[in-house]
């Protein structure tokens, strides 16, 4: 082997990918809602790109030009060269910080009745955005409000009350000491309980609780039923009662089974998270990319819900620019390098429409049973038995389905809800994992809770159902289920 800091030149072979490859994999991988954002900024920022209903009608457009629906012979004279690899001409991405000529000012402006139009509807818009949230903090800030306190200790309740989440449940997960300074004295340390004492007294009851224990205490009250038998279940039995041990609870208290049993129904009553109600959930509206609908000949057939996309299309304005001999050449330039970002955004949605389409469709084919007999009837499915189907590679069908929904008969799913694992029954068919899972809720369902199941058990009965599965699976699968143990599932009070 030779060392040496010396040049030399070698002659390699790589790979390298277009950028107009890279466009069409990061719009197919796009969902409609953003799909339908990235046509919005890409009409803002190319000024030859128009939609549908701002194309100038037909009397207004000369006879010799063409019209929008068919690709003029200057669009296809300026897509670029792919031996250049798109390399000189695709800075679409840099000119995106680039100002409009002043040159380009004649482009046709928006009539009055659309800009009151679009007036109007960001009007609308505002007024039915959702008033503020009131926060955890907000609610007990105006408690401390109505209080009549020493300004340091007010203080130090809104410290308090200022380090509770209520996404946490309106827990105090810090300790006191370090809502202190560093060189706190008897009297801060004294100052802060006193605080902490005032604030557990809001509303909603158990606020800053600084475990569960001190939570459900702080919940209860004299008149609360079973009152004496709450306080001896929250102080010394909660784990006894996570895990189900009924006759060591019975043993330590001397209570029977019966009225372990009402206690802890009265228990679950209390609220183990009092902060959560102020935490502002967001559920997010699943839009559907594709749609199924059943044909005349019961076949179900694939639909790219594409209705709410714009249509867009070259400005026919440009096109005469481009034409005519009145252009300066940077004019000139500056067009050609839009019209090709134009139309590369174009067909890559179209591409996007098409290949999604064959995708969806080779997966409804193959999961009829499915859409037809319910969850229970999905069949094991890999992405590369799509991809071999449709002619793709697997990372292309991984893109087409990725946050894609599809609306069918049985609801709104996600694409990637068809692809599932399985295994081979007893006879040696496949069946997928979440057959099992059903299959192991039904069996779990059905028990008898006097003498429940145990894991290997359950192995037994589904193998009775022809299903061979191993016990480290069953347990896997329980967990995530969130089923409990057997001996969490027993029912004590039955004999």
């Amino acid at each position: 082997m030779r060392l040496s800091f010396g040049l030399e030149t070698r002659q390699v072979q790589t790979q390298k990918m277009a950028p107009r490859m890279i466009q069409s994999m990061e719009i197919l991988q796009l969902p409609l809602l953003a799909l339908q954002e990235r046509i919005e900024q890409e009409l803002i920022e190319n000024p030859v790109l128009e939609t549908q209903e701002e194309t100038p009608a037909s009397d207004d457009v000369d006879d010799d030009i063409e019209s929008p629906d068919a690709p003029a012979e200057t669009e296809r004279e300026l897509v670029v060269d792919e031996k250049s690899d798109n390399v000189e001409d695709f800075e679409r991405l840099l000119d995106l910080d680039r100002e409009v000529p002043d040159y380009f000012d004649e482009r046709p402006r928006s009539s009055s009745n659309r800009i009151e139009e679009d007036a109007n509807r960001k009007h609308d818009a505002m007024a039915n955005v959702e008033s503020r949230h009131e926060t955890l903090n907000d609610y007990l800030m105006h408690q401390l409000g109505e209080l009549d306190l020493d300004p340091a200790l007010e203080m130090m309740c809104t410290r308090i009350i200022s380090s509770l989440d209520a996404k946490d449940g309106g827990y105090l997960r810090c300790s006191l000491p370090d809502l202190l300074p560093a060189d706190a004295d008897a009297g801060q340390q004294e100052l802060a309980e006193n605080a902490l004492e005032i604030v557990q007294q809001f509303d909603p009851p158990g606020i800053a609780a600084r475990d569960l224990r001190e939570c459900l205490m702080l919940q209860l009250t004299p008149d609360l039923p079973f009152y004496t038998e709450l306080r001896t279940l929250i102080t010394g039995h909660l784990e006894d009662l996570r895990d189900n041990r009924l006759p060591a609870i019975q043993k330590a208290t001397g209570y029977s089974i019966e009225r372990i049993h009402e206690v802890w129904e009265q228990l679950k009553k209390l609220n183990p998270k009092p902060g959560a109600a102020f935490a502002e959930t967001f559920v997010a509206t699943a839009t559907p990319d594709v749609r199924v609908e059943r044909t005349e000949d019961g076949k179900y057939k694939v639909i790219v819900d594409d209705d709410r996309t714009p249509s867009l299309y070259i400005s026919d304005y440009y096109r005469r620019r481009l034409q005519s001999g009145d252009a300066t050449p940077e004019e000139r330039e500056y067009i050609k390098r839009k019209v090709n970002a134009a139309q590369w955004l174009i067909e890559s949605i179209q591409q996007r429409r098409n290949t999604l389409t064959r995708v969806a469709q080779a997966i409804v084919d193959y999961q009829v049973k499915f859409l037809e007999e319910g969850p229970e009837a999905i069949e094991p499915l890999k992405m590369q038995q799509i991809a071999d189907q449709v002619g793709v590679h697997v990372t292309t069908v991984s893109r087409a389905v990725d946050d894609k929904w599809l609306q069918t008969p049985r609801g709104i799913l996600a694409l990637r809800r068809f692809f599932v694992g399985g295994t081979q029954t007893a006879e040696g068919d496949e069946v997928a994992w979440d057959t099992i899972r059903l299959k192991l809720q039904e069996v779990i369902d059905n028990e008898d809770k006097k003498k429940p199941y145990s894991d290997d058990h359950l192995v037994e009965e589904l193998a009775k159902h022809g299903l061979q599965v191993a016990r480290r699976t069953i347990t896997k699968y329980r967990q995530k289920m969130g089923i409990p143990s057997s001996r969490q599932r027993r029912d004590w009070t039955k004999k």
